[in-house]
């Protein structure tokens, strides 16, 4: 999942062209991008088109993770945003301004109450991974602890409300740098997979291009995209280069002739198990892609 684009709830004239696109994910936004006066009408505008056999094909055909953004605990949207997202073809759910592993079994509660509700509806089980935002103090200072939440399949970064309200320098490298860190280590401790923040400066492709190498270099999945113009430079960025299949297919090859020994060299380097386990996930992201 190199790019996860974004696309309102309200603007279903963005939907087929998002499915379209060549974002490995499409993330429908119930939350920030929705007004409030908007809310029902947004939820209303997933129920129809998630119901729809355009939307199960188009998913299909160009193979999309399918992604939701709800509204938070406590925003008095969230349990009406489970009910209408719990559906045959969404495969994760994004909950926003989590702060604890509490808040996370909060959730996961209601979200277990809208899936039984869907299975029993639809005759199949649903069942949704849960990617949960870490966008405040509390939420990073917690992040292990929400990371290790059985439901949680990974940790997303959300640097605007994370920084701004702090006055911290939003694009300052070495502000997103440790934060980034922070979050992937604590997304690590659970073996959760962390996923990088949007960058709002669209009007900056090297500026996004910089930041989601940062993201690749601390051990991040992908990056989020607010605009199309942004897919193409993630999904390139998060791409395995050559050399980086090269290394991980010598080094796998390598493992097997040096069964004997825990560690060994390899082209003047020593080479043992972190390292293999490095080459696997190269290779295993490349026949991803």
């Amino acid at each position: 999942m190199r790019s996860k684009l974004f696309v309102p709830a309200t603007r279903p004239e963005f939907f087929e062209k998002a499915l379209k696109s060549e974002a490995d994910s499409i993330s429908f936004d119930l939350e920030d991008a929705v007004v409030e006066h908007r809310k029902l009408e947004a939820r209303e505008s997933l129920t129809t088109y998630f119901a729809s056999e355009a939307f199960l094909k188009l998913k299909a055909d160009y193979k999309k993770t399918i992604i939701v953004r709800v509204n938070p605990l406590d925003s008095g949207h969230l349990e009406s945003d489970l009910l209408a997202i719990c559906k045959v073809g969404v495969d994760i759910v994004n909950i926003p301004k989590t702060d604890s592993a509490a808040d996370i079994a909060r959730f996961v509660d209601l979200l277990s109450a809208a899936e039984e509700d869907a299975s029993r509806t639809h005759g199949a089980s649903i069942r949704l991974k849960v990617l949960a935002n870490i966008e405040s103090p509390a939420a990073l200072t917690n992040g292990a602890k929400i990371a290790a939440q059985p439901r949680v399949w990974g940790l997303q970064l959300g640097l605007g409300d994370l920084f701004e309200p702090l006055a911290i320098e939003r694009y300052e490298p070495f502000n997103v740098h440790h934060v980034m860190l922070s979050m992937r280590l604590a997304a690590g401790t659970a073996g959760k997979i962390a996923y990088d923040s949007a960058f709002t400066n669209v009007a900056d492709p090297e500026g996004f291009r910089a930041e989601a190498v940062q993201a690749k270099k601390a051990g991040f999945l992908g990056k989020t995209c607010i605009h199309p113009n942004q897919v193409a430079i993630a999904n390139e960025v998060f791409s395995p280069t050559m050399a980086e299949i090269q290394w991980a297919t010598k080094v796998l090859a390598s493992a097997q002739e040096n069964s004997l020994n825990g560690a060994y060299m390899l082209d003047g380097k020593m080479i043992d198990a972190p390292f293999i386990v490095r080459a696997q996930h190269i290779l295993g992201t490349s026949r991803s892609t």
